[in-house]
């Protein structure tokens, strides 16, 4: 057997076993939330009704946490679909020449806008993706959209709007079990950016060395190069009110006085004053100064509603079950589990591991984050690992399996006209190839490098 056909067999049946057993999120979340209370009643000595209560206690507590990620996605969409960004996305997919080209380019765009924001990259990803397959060049469509998919399944947790960090460096709910850590202490710290660095180039060059010889490649279907209509603003009625809609100064005086807010607490903050709030508010000002009118904006907006409703559907459901970990005691039991299967040089690598695993049925970063943060930061405690190497080894773990799992590919996989099964054989080789780079450098980290 070849290693190609082996592989395939591989990816087929990773596919298959995707599509068979892994449910929608909104069933994964009810599932471990039973897991979860049948692990309390066992472990500990929590009765059903205190169970119960502790479930509906923590149901809320998460609420401000919803929110900020409905905004890191509303902000990344709307900056994805603003005129200006979509014509220079059409202008550099112009650029390569030939189809290795493409790909390598392909790979860069969607790594480095994941890495500034992840909702943005969902969305201007797939316009990319569909922008180069239009050019004259016979580029293999399976790989261009695997490849297309690398920067939110390899790199967005290592970014400038990475949940766990950004979330951990703002005061709220996370700090009570972490404390606030600035992002100079883990978007920026070395072991992060070094990964970043070794991540973005040996993946680059891997796409690029994958793409099939001339006559082997496989191009987009006719249904995959229609570009999705840009927003139409419409001419305004003859009203004062409709004029104002229509018109670009409110959102400019707005963008204005918001980024001159966020420029003033970089300035006097440095890079620790980036939060999750301050990075939302950044993504929103550039997103109207972009867009042409009020009208227009807000029609954006709008178009992110279909990716907003499993994160306020399905967060209170996750703070639920952090609400039974914290209530029933269960936290100090997973934690002391952990202590028991690691070591202080080891802890980062086994939070990674165990992180990537769970990642593969709950693909959300942040909402997972809820399920982990109290004993993995209890253990980290314990063992005395610094805080914000475990933050760390939280993401980078998080981003582990995010690209043999679907979820996150889907919108990319609509505009592109294919299914996760068409591109799983690439993608496993992404996995394999970015397992290794991420188990190094936690490895080097054990070993005291970093």
């Amino acid at each position: 057997m070849t290693n190609a056909s082996l592989l395939q067999r591989v990816a087929a049946g990773l596919t298959r076993w995707s599509t068979r057993f892994v449910p929608d999120a909104f069933v994964i979340a009810l599932l471990l939330s039973a897991l979860v209370a049948g692990m309390a009643l066992v472990l500990t000595p929590t009765s059903p009704s205190s169970l119960v209560m502790a479930w509906g206690n923590g149901l809320w507590q998460l609420l401000e946490f919803a929110s900020q990620m409905c905004l890191v996605v509303m902000g990344g969409y709307v900056l994805a679909v603003a005129p200006p960004v979509r014509r220079a996305l059409d202008w550099v997919a112009s650029r390569p020449k030939t189809p290795r080209g493409a790909i390598a380019l392909t790979a860069a765009v969607s790594m480095g806008l994941a890495m500034f924001n992840w909702g943005l990259s969902i969305v201007a990803s797939a316009f990319f993706v569909i922008a180069v397959a239009r050019q004259k060049i016979r580029v293999d469509h399976r790989l261009l959209c695997a490849t297309g998919y690398l920067g939110l399944g390899c790199l967005w947790h290592a970014g400038l709007s990475a949940s766990a960090p950004l979330l951990i460096a703002t005061k709220g709910k996370y700090s009570e079990y972490f404390g606030v850590i600035p992002v100079t202490d883990t978007i920026f710290h070395p072991l992060n950016i070094g990964l970043v660095v070794v991540t973005f180039v040996v993946l680059t060059l891997l796409a690029a060395a994958m793409h099939p010889p001339e006559g082997a490649e496989v191009t987009a279907p006719p249904s995959a190069l229609v570009n999705p209509e840009p927003l139409v603003d419409e001419q305004p009625e003859d009203t004062p009110a409709a004029r104002l809609e229509h018109s670009r100064i409110p959102t400019l005086i707005l963008a204005a006085i918001s980024l001159g807010y966020v420029g003033a607490r970089l300035v006097n903050g440095g890079l620790s004053a980036l939060n999750i709030n301050t990075v939302n508010l950044l993504m929103l000002s550039v997103g109207m100064a972009l867009h042409p009118s009020v009208r227009a904006f807000l029609a954006a907006a709008r178009g992110s509603a279909d990716a907003l409703w499993p994160i306020i559907l399905q967060f209170p459901f996750y703070a639920g079950i952090l609400g039974m970990i914290d209530g029933s005691g269960l936290d100090d039991i997973l934690a002391n589990g952990f202590t028991r299967i690691s070591t202080p040089e080891t802890f980062p690598l086994v939070v990674t591991w165990y992180s990537g695993i769970l990642n593969y049925v709950v693909p959300s970063g942040g909402s997972k984050l809820a399920i982990e943060a109290s004993y993995i930061a209890a253990a980290s405690k314990q063992l005395g690992v610094p805080l914000n190497l475990t933050v760390i080894a939280y993401a980078w773990g998080d981003m582990l399996t995010d690209v043999i799992q679907p979820f996150w590919a889907l919108p990319l996989l609509g505009a592109a006209k294919l299914g996760f099964r068409d591109i799983m054989g690439y993608c496993v080789v992404f996995f394999l190839v970015y397992g290794v780079i991420v188990t190094a450098g936690f490895g080097l980290l054990a070993l005291g490098v970093f």
